[in-house]
């Protein structure tokens, strides 16, 4: 069973002469452990595709699922729940707390959710490690590279052990270096640990990090595209699609 789905998800804003259609009846699969990428045109609705799918924003129609529940039907608290334990969120601003360290960064959603700090520090501590901050423990985030920055608030997204990782434009902020490497990470997230992501980028380099790539237009699914990893140079064929969708 696909681990997240929608049925002909749409989201209108405004009403009548004046609503503007941002997401137009998509379907999509995402399977556990899939490593899946959205690209599209500025404003064809990528970023309302992410709310919509982590329950940040409501639908004007169609459904979305997760494990096989439908977001609509479940009350509000439950909803934050879900998002607290299944889900985690990556942006392109880290969003840190600066007074606080790299450890208590990362183990802040467990932390607000009621778990033993000592075990919610410890299981932070080991995300860290993983992504190699280790000796960087200690550290506030105006201490931290962006790219260190951005490792924090992926093991952040992990330490309540989500099954799935929401990420909107991780590696807008970095140099080329650090967004191959956060890129990277993210494909190893997925890979290694096995969880589903789901990353909303523009970049055709970093999108060649996926196994799979949906193009949006207009707010529609235009096409769908599954990466061989000896094909070539898939950010190439990614950048030609690109041109061809528009951007």
């Amino acid at each position: 069973m696909a681990l997240i789905q929608t049925e002909n998800l749409t989201k209108i804003y405004g009403n009548g002469e004046t609503a503007v259609t941002a997401l137009d009846r998509v379907s999509m699969k995402v399977n556990p452990g899939e490593f899946v990428a959205v690209m599209g045109p500025s404003g064809c609705g990528k970023s309302t595709l992410l709310h919509l799918l982590g329950g940040l924003d409501r639908p004007s129609g169609g459904t979305v699922t997760v494990d096989g529940t439908a977001l609509a039907d479940m009350k509000d608290d439950d909803l934050a729940k879900l998002r607290r334990r299944r889900i985690g969120f990556v942006f392109q601003f880290y969003n840190l707390i600066p007074v606080l360290d790299a450890a208590e960064n990362a183990a802040l959603p467990v932390t607000l959710d009621g778990v033993n700090p000592v075990e919610a520090k410890t299981r932070a501590i080991a995300w860290l490690e993983k992504f190699g901050l280790g000796g960087r423990l200690k550290n506030r985030p105006d201490q931290l590279s962006g790219g260190q920055q951005q490792r924090v608030a992926i093991a952040r997204a992990l330490v309540a052990d989500p099954a799935l990782i929401l990420a909107d434009e991780p590696t807008g902020n970095l140099d080329t270096r650090a967004a191959d490497e956060i890129a990277a990470l993210l494909a190893r997230v997925s890979k290694e640990f096995g969880r589903a992501v789901v990353m909303v980028t523009h970049d055709p380099r970093i999108a060649a990090y996926a196994g799979r790539i949906i193009f949006l237009k207009d707010g529609a699914v235009v096409d769908e595209t599954i990466l061989e990893r000896t094909s070539g140079d898939n950010s190439k064929i990614l950048a030609d699609k690109m041109r061809t969708f528009g951007e």
